[in-house]
């Protein structure tokens, strides 16, 4: 019997058959596939991030010049500030995503903490504005010992306001992404590829707003008064708002499902009370091997819609399956006994979580273009013409003028060329993407190191200043490495991961930023006490000179880790992708079921193949 005949053969294969995916309109009704859904739906979704983003960038760029010149707060505290409200952000996008695929849906999480995220930059241009909601006036850099710092209600007012943005920011962001992808149907061929081209143009509608921030909104900021500053930023917000309602009578909708925790935690509780059991040779005497639908209402990861069938990855989860033959007819609790299905769609969520660990070494070197190579780019000659002078923090819009200028491109010429020869509809998988990217950004870091050198050199030696044009070869690397891997992730998550977890899964991507610059101020504190062997000799990065650290040297570490990185992404890859074809493999070589007659759980296994 061929792979094909198997796949259709309901009779002797663990295949699941389930319901097919459900949409709505905005009234609850079916949603209809000429009317709902597509580009056109898509493009609302994409007002709102690009508007979001260019809001919340804008905030976050420029928070910690508010807190020491405003709020009289000390540097460490106020850096402490800034860092801890990006984490937050992060972190929340996880309640945002739980939210929306269990209750609320993506659309209404959005609209609701999108206004919570309006309300918190409103509230914050009000306190910019009043001087009774903030301390006196002060010179912080002349006059700082005696500047009167934040207190009481000021404080109250400031951290009420800043963290309703977190709040709001954090749970519309895994939502946006993922509501863009709902609105296309992934067994349509058509708008499978055109799902591609979507996280491509949300990446670049991400790089325009962030652009827009760190150079218009910055502006704003530094020459009208934060008040005015904070203000725009509301008004941004608003008017992502007013894109995303304006595109309700476009969109098809994804039902919320219950909580999404709780078949999860049911397998792994079966499991473990069937720990003793011994899985069946016949795989029909499985629990829901044939025709039964999980009572999660979650469905296959596979874009083969109604399709999931049992694989070899993590074989103990297996025995939640096992039906207990009693002599009664009593049925087992939900808590005793799941489905095939639910225990493949948990075999998958801890298979992409190696994926996702390995893109945290990237974040943690995009937290050194955002800290120390701004550092690097303030030892340097700065002046463009004679009356202008490049502001180093303006530095981080390289990557995105890097993205708005590759990804059209990329999009345009890249992907039908690669489509022509792999045959993927995205070109190369997310996966080969990812990995493209992993192996990039290590240069990002090579190139930092060889010029920082260069400069360090003609400081110390020959008391001459390079260029700040010098390191804008380790921005543009990253920018690509960025394109790459950031969207491969998105997609790849986005089509791997669990039905109905679509929102969740794409906040998972989120706390990698979070983990990266955690991570990131982990290595500082590490190099630093190792680097130090003894109370006169200072670590790579402890003087606040440049010229008398060794930045060049953790350049060169965070290189290598970034390579071996890569080379330990190689395996996981590997492992995802033989997980899912070895298993059809054995298919083939044992017809006759010893193996538990195993089929390829994922229509496109050979789209995740890494050579």
């Amino acid at each position: 019997m061929d792979m094909e005949d198997r796949r259709h053969d309901t009779k002797g294969e663990s295949v699941c058959v389930m319901s097919e995916e459900i949409t709505v309109d905005w009234r609850g009704k079916p949603s209809n596939p000429n009317k709902h859904g597509g580009m056109r739906a898509a493009a609302f979704v994409l007002g709102l991030q690009g508007f979001e983003i260019m809001a919340i960038a804008a905030v976050g760029n420029n928070l910690i010049t508010y807190v020491i010149n405003e709020m009289h707060f000390s540097l460490s505290k106020s850096a402490n500030i800034v860092t801890d409200f990006v984490g937050t952000i992060f972190i929340l996008a996880l309640l945002g995503g739980y939210l929306s695929d269990s209750y609320l849906g993506c659309f209404w999480t959005m609209l609701i903490f999108g206004f919570v995220e309006l309300s918190g930059f409103i509230l914050l241009s009000v306190q910019a504005h009043l001087p009774q909601l903030k301390p006196p006036q002060c010179n912080m850099l002349a006059d700082g010992e005696n500047c009167v710092e934040a207190k009481g209600f000021e404080t109250l007012i400031f951290f009420v306001a800043l963290y309703m943005v977190a709040l709001g920011s954090g749970c519309v962001k895994p939502n946006m992404i993922a509501h863009g992808g709902d609105q296309f149907d992934q067994s349509n061929p058509k708008q499978s590829k055109k799902l591609s081209t979507y996280f491509n143009a949300a990446y670049f509608a991400f790089s325009m707003g962030e652009l827009l921030a760190l150079t218009l909104l910055v502006w704003v900021q530094t020459n009208s008064g934060m008040d005015v500053g904070f203000g725009v930023s509301a008004a941004v917000m608003a008017m992502g708002l007013i894109s995303l309602v304006s595109g309700t009578l476009y969109y098809r909708n994804k039902p919320p499902q219950g909580s999404i925790f709780t078949p999860i935690a049911q397998v792994f509780v079966a499991a473990m009370f069937k720990r003793k059991q011994i899985c069946p040779p016949n795989p029909q005497m499985l629990h829901g091997s044939q025709n039964n639908v999980p009572s999660s209402g979650l469905v296959a990861p596979s874009s083969d819609p109604g399709r999931l069938v049992l694989t070899q990855r993590f074989r103990f989860l297996d025995k939640a399956c096992i039906k207990v033959e009693d002599g009664s007819n009593r049925k087992e609790s939900p808590w005793r006994l799941c489905s095939v299905t639910q225990v493949e769609q948990v075999k998958i969520l801890i298979s992409v979580i190696p994926i996702f660990a390995c893109t945290i070494v990237f974040n943690t070197i995009l937290a050194q273009l955002q800290t120390f190579s701004v550092q690097q780019g303030s030892a340097m000659d700065t002046q463009l013409t004679k009356s202008f002078h490049i502001p180093p923090a303006s530095l981080q819009s390289i990557p995105y003028i890097i993205l708005i200028l590759v990804v059209p491109l990329y999009e345009s010429f890249f992907v039908p060329f690669a489509r022509k020869i792999t045959g993927h509809e995205s070109g190369i998988s997310p996966l080969q993407r990812i990995g493209a990217g992993l192996f990039f950004v290590t240069f990002s870091m090579v190139s930092a190191a060889i010029v920082e050198k260069k400069r360090r050199d003609a400081a110390v030696d020959s008391d001459k200043i390079l260029s700040i044009f010098w390191i804008t070869p380790q921005f543009l690397i990253f920018g690509l490495s960025e394109m790459l891997t950031a969207v491969g992730l998105i997609e790849f998550f986005y089509k791997q991961s669990l039905k109905g977890m679509q929102a969740f899964s794409t906040a998972i991507t989120y706390c990698s930023y979070s983990f990266g610059f955690y991570l990131s101020s982990l290595l500082v504190s590490l190099v630093n006490k190792v680097t130090s062997s003894s109370s006169t000799s200072k670590g790579w990065l402890s003087d606040n000179d440049l010229n008398k650290d060794r930045l060049d040297l953790f350049y060169w570490m965070l290189a290598v880790l970034g390579f071996l990185n890569f080379l330990n992404y190689l395996f996981w890859a590997r492992w995802y992708s033989h997980s899912l074809i070895s298993v059809s493999t054995t298919a083939q070589q044992d017809p006759h079921g010893d193996n538990y007659g195993f089929t390829n759980s994922s229509k496109h296994v050979g789209d995740e193949s890494i050579p």
